[in-house]
């Protein structure tokens, strides 16, 4: 969910079913050229399925994706400012693979994408320290990435993207979130296959972001309560936004913009000035024979998906191509089930094959991840915006095991 110029700031439950026909018979097609909905069984068979053996721990990484522009019948030309990013082998090591989604939003939202997707992984790809400290590589390339940004030709005054990306080192991942797109792993678990977030949305829904950006001057309001048709006072938002149709958003203290939906963000300088940053969170996961799959996906999926639904709707397939176009086919219908339009989608599903107990080390390794914290904090507190207020800031990296989630404070 996106600034307020770039989404809809509620739902339209209106949408008929010739809406639904029309998008059928003529709407948007895949990134191959084939249409979404209907029988989406099979869209991508024309694309190879990838592989990327991980030689350290005797297993590999079987993945496909897709990328989809959305159905904006008011903006027919309307790029798809999605983008994502996948590399194998990242500096020159077969142990090393990189995957990411971006998702951007505003007037340059597509540039925006484009240009993190491709300079992020350039400059972790050119940090020797990478291997030793993926947290504190990821640091200080998503918070360089939006500096180059803020300089560079493209004006992300009122632009930027999200950006989930996920670093596999040999049988260990480290996810880096800024915004609100997801990564969800599926654990076994007895007879069960559970969805674990890897990542935490980061939107006013979440009272320690809602309450940093404050300290950094935002207004926190929905629409309804900006056009003062509710108390403003009264801020019981809940904490889910999926069921939301009015989220609250960020206003500036004596404006109408830029009402963003979210708290961090790569570019949107302005928003900048009221909290909204580009310091990710950073979770690890260690790999165990109980890890089946992960799954990286724009709010396009996640806005009506959830992350449990989106984990069964992969198991229903052995081929992620199929997986990937079940998924967006679904997410389509549910889009156009409650709106007249839909969100573009991206989507990156990554199986995990021939992982063995002789090989996974089991939970993480909390006394090695102490240094890392260590490394977020300090880059986290050398991030300058909103410096007044700064001293109150949290950094937040969390230690994600087979089936237990702990969190790490300043």
């Amino acid at each position: 969910m996106g600034c307020v110029h770039g989404k809809c700031c509620g739902r339209n439950p209106s949408s008929s079913n010739r809406d639904i026909r029309d998008f059928r018979d003529s709407g948007p097609c895949s990134s191959n050229g084939v249409h979404v909905l209907g029988n989406y069984r099979h869209i991508l068979t024309e694309r190879s399925l990838e592989l990327a053996p991980v030689p350290s721990h005797n297993f590999q990484l079987e993945y496909s994706s897709l990328t989809q522009r959305g159905y904006y019948p008011d903006q027919p030309d309307k790029e798809n400012q999605d983008s994502f990013c996948i590399k194998t082998q990242v500096q020159g090591n077969p142990n090393l693979h990189f995957f990411g989604v971006y998702d951007g939003h505003g007037h340059f939202g597509t540039k925006c994408s484009h240009f993190v997707k491709n300079r992020l992984i350039e400059i972790l790809s050119e940090d020797s320290a990478l291997s030793e400290d993926p947290v504190k590589a990821y640091n200080s390339a998503i918070l360089a990435t939006n500096s180059e940004l803020h300089n560079c030709e493209i004006d992300d005054s009122m632009s930027g993207t999200t950006a989930i990306t996920v670093f596999v080192r040999g049988d260990t991942l480290f996810v880096a979130n800024v915004g609100d797109s997801r990564a969800v792993i599926a654990v076994k678990s007895g007879n069960r296959v559970v969805a674990e977030d890897l990542s935490h949305d980061q939107t006013p829904f979440r009272k320690d972001e809602c309450e940093r950006v404050k300290l950094c001057g935002a207004r926190v309001l929905n629409i309804s309560q900006l056009e003062g048709d509710t108390d403003p006072e009264i801020q019981n938002w809940g904490d889910d936004d999926s069921s939301c149709f009015d989220p609250p958003r960020l206003w500036m203290p004596n404006g109408l913009y830029p009402g963003t939906a979210f708290t961090r963000s790569v570019g949107d300088s302005t928003a900048e000035k009221i909290g909204v940053i580009a310091a990710p969170e950073v979770s690890v996961v260690q790999l165990t024979p109980n890890h089946l799959f992960f799954v990286i996906a724009s709010d396009g999926v996640f806005e009506f998906l959830s992350s449990q639904t989106v984990v069964n709707m992969v198991l229903r397939f052995t081929d992620p191509r199929d997986a990937c176009a079940a998924i967006a086919g679904e997410s389509y219908r549910l889009w156009l089930e409650h709106e007249n339009r839909t969100d573009d989608i991206t989507i990156i599903i990554v199986h995990i094959k021939g992982l063995s107990n002789t090989t996974g080390k089991g939970s993480a390794n909390l006394s090695g991840g102490s240094g890392m914290y260590r490394s977020v904090r300090s880059n986290f507190s050398d991030y300058h915006s909103c410096q007044l207020n700064f001293q109150t800031e949290r950094s937040h990296a969390f230690v994600v095991s087979s089936s237990t989630h702990s969190s790490v404070l300043s």
